[in-house]
């Protein structure tokens, strides 16, 4: 199993990203998909979760409102579209299955300053 993470960046606080995930190695539609995050000296949190179908998501308080997940399973590929972003968003993001599969990607770096 394999997952790229994309569309990470310097964004200033207010703005927005969409990250992509995209998996391979692995039937897609089988699995929850979630979005993690580790900001510096921090451990890693969970952020987002959608079901293998894309009708439940659930986020972390910190997020609810303000992120988006959601799925294309013909394109075996995950979403994060992030809105008013905050400085404490700043961290890398990671996407995986659940359960877990394979090893974690390299990430996708988001950063909010201004």
């Amino acid at each position: 199993v394999q997952v790229v993470e994309s569309g990470g960046g310097l964004v200033q606080p207010g703005g927005s990203l969409r990250l992509s995930c995209a998996a391979s190695g692995v039937t897609f539609s089988n699995y929850a998909m979630n979005w993690y995050r580790q900001a510096p000296g921090k451990e890693r949190e969970l952020v987002a979760r959608i079901d293998s179908v894309g009708t439940s998501t659930n986020y972390a308080d910190s997020v609810k409102g303000r992120f988006t997940i959601s799925r294309d399973n013909a394109k075996n590929t995950v979403y994060l579209q992030m809105n008013s972003l905050k400085p404490e968003d700043t961290a890398v993001y990671y996407c995986r299955t659940s359960p877990r599969l394979g090893s974690w990607g390299q990430g996708t770096q988001v950063t909010v300053s201004s």
